[in-house]
């Protein structure tokens, strides 16, 4: 043992030599061979005694590490709370939007839009999104745990996407508000949850062959590329506006609401003031919503798009907003609220899709079309097609959601036609709003019409005429 601390010293002392003849201007060559005579043994001793320098050094990597990991998990759910923050929004633009009478049914089927949703959703729904699996993934019952969301905790991924999910059912309510029976309600909002939106969210989101990039899958070969959609002008709304827009055509206009002529007679909503106030809530959401789709925040190239996807989504917003006031007042005579209200909303929806591609320039264009596109759209469906949407929902997240995703394929600053990269991406954005618009507009057709034919979707004239708060619910909204 005292050979060894000998050894020890020796090699100590010869060391701290040949750092002094170096500073002292001796060549590398003598330090060299002044540590060659030192015995193997000793110059062992000293390695080991230096490798635990290297033990703060990696607990500091760690550290940083589960700093980042923290950073990232609580922007996911910060994200999250933002989304869900979008349910009393959309309670309130409903509500807004439509009698007096009905208010207590709008917000009873928002709150169980949540409720049974995210119990379904975790239940199955996110089993078949992100399972393994060609068209929809292998369902896991109140299993998160087969999935691997890149290093966040699968729980915090889980609840993201859970109110994503909700925002989809909850679409549908508004456009058949007013004339649908609540249970009937609850029965197609369990489909919405655990079939048509998980379906087609794994072809996007989850894996499925929309979403493969690998080599020789059927999107590379013919397109080259795959479908984009950031955060879900496609895969949550116009998922949730073509059911709508299926679901108001089956059961009929409102009573009032046609002509004996067929022109359309307008049913102002009870309180434009609450619509404007949820129309406010969404778009304070919407900042979760999209940038919290990023996923990440710890990372400079993570704070970066997050800032660039605020930036995108709130301008869209306000070039929405903006075009459907002067759209209207050109149009009707006077700039009407409650289109700018939907115009806003449009521009959200539209830029969805590409938030995180399309420069500053190409969000605004992206809010001015929808914008725009919507006035017409809500003419187009109330006055042509004689389909009664008392919220505008398939005007805005139906024909906008797959217009901005089309849009995306041209203004995308990496892949876009206009800026120099060919047809392949914008063909990939196109083959994706057609395929998921036709399975979600064909599963509502299939779910509504059999719903309808067995049970019934509407309620009586009396109920109607009287209000359904009473008779589906027992209480009023608002006192006498």
């Amino acid at each position: 043992m005292k050979s060894l601390y000998l050894k020890y010293a020796l090699g100590t002392i010869l060391l701290s030599a040949c750092a002094l003849f170096a500073s002292s201007s001796i060549s590398a060559q003598e330090a060299a061979d002044s540590l060659a005579a030192v015995p193997a043994d000793t110059v062992e001793v000293v390695a080991v005694s230096a490798a635990p320098a290297e033990a703060p050094a990696v607990a500091e990597a760690s550290a940083v590490a589960d700093l980042a990991r923290g950073v990232d998990t609580v922007w996911i759910l910060l994200a999250a709370m933002l989304v869900f923050f979008m349910q009393p929004g959309f309670a309130m633009v409903e509500a807004g939007f439509t009698r007096a009478k009905n208010t207590t049914n709008i917000l009873m089927k928002n709150f169980v839009d949540f409720s049974l949703g995210s119990l379904l959703f975790w239940f199955v729904g996110f089993g078949l999104m992100f399972g393994d699996g060609g068209f929809v993934g292998m369902p896991h019952f109140f299993d998160c745990l087969f999935h691997d969301p890149g290093g966040l905790p699968r729980e915090g991924f889980l609840v993201f996407q859970t109110v994503f999910c909700a925002t989809s059912a909850t679409i549908v309510s508004g456009a058949m508000a007013e004339r649908t029976k609540f249970h009937m309600y609850l029965i197609y909002t369990v489909f919405i949850s655990v079939l048509i939106y998980p379906v087609s969210g794994h072809w996007t989101w989850g894996g499925g062959w929309l979403c493969n990039a690998d080599e020789g899958s059927f999107m590379m070969n013919v397109f080259g590329t795959t479908f984009h959609d950031f955060a879900g002008s496609t895969v949550v709304h116009s998922v949730g506006g073509w059911i709508a827009f299926v679901g108001a055509a089956i059961i009929g206009p409102r009573i009032g609401k046609y002509h004996k002529d067929g022109s359309s007679k307008a049913i102002p909503g009870h309180s434009l003031t609450i619509a404007a106030l949820g129309v406010f809530i969404l778009w304070f959401g919407w900042f979760g919503f999209n940038p919290g789709s990023q996923l990440a925040a710890s990372s400079p190239d993570d704070q970066d798009a997050i800032s660039h996807v605020f930036l995108t989504t709130n301008l869209a917003a306000c070039a929405g907003g903006f075009i459907s006031i002067v759209v209207s007042w050109f149009k009707y005579g006077k700039p009407s609220l409650s289109l700018t209200l939907n115009g806003v909303l449009a521009g959200l929806v539209g830029i969805t899709a590409g938030c995180d591609v399309v420069s500053d320039a190409g969000a605004v264009i992206i809010g001015l079309i929808c914008g725009a596109v919507m006035v017409f759209a809500v003419e187009f469906i109330d006055r042509k097609l004689h389909i009664d949407d008392p919220v505008g929902a398939s005007s805005v997240h139906g024909v906008c959601g797959s217009l901005g995703t089309i849009l995306t394929g041209f203004l995308s600053t990496s892949e876009g036609l206009l800026y120099g990269h060919g047809w392949g991406f914008l063909g990939a954005e196109v083959l994706g709003v057609v395929v998921v618009g036709c399975w979600a507009a064909f599963m509502g057709f299939v779910i509504f019409k059999a719903i309808d034919m067995i049970f019934g979707l509407r309620v009586s004239a009396r109920v109607e005429e009287e209000g359904l708060d009473i008779y589906e619910h027992g209480e009023t909204c608002y006192g006498n």
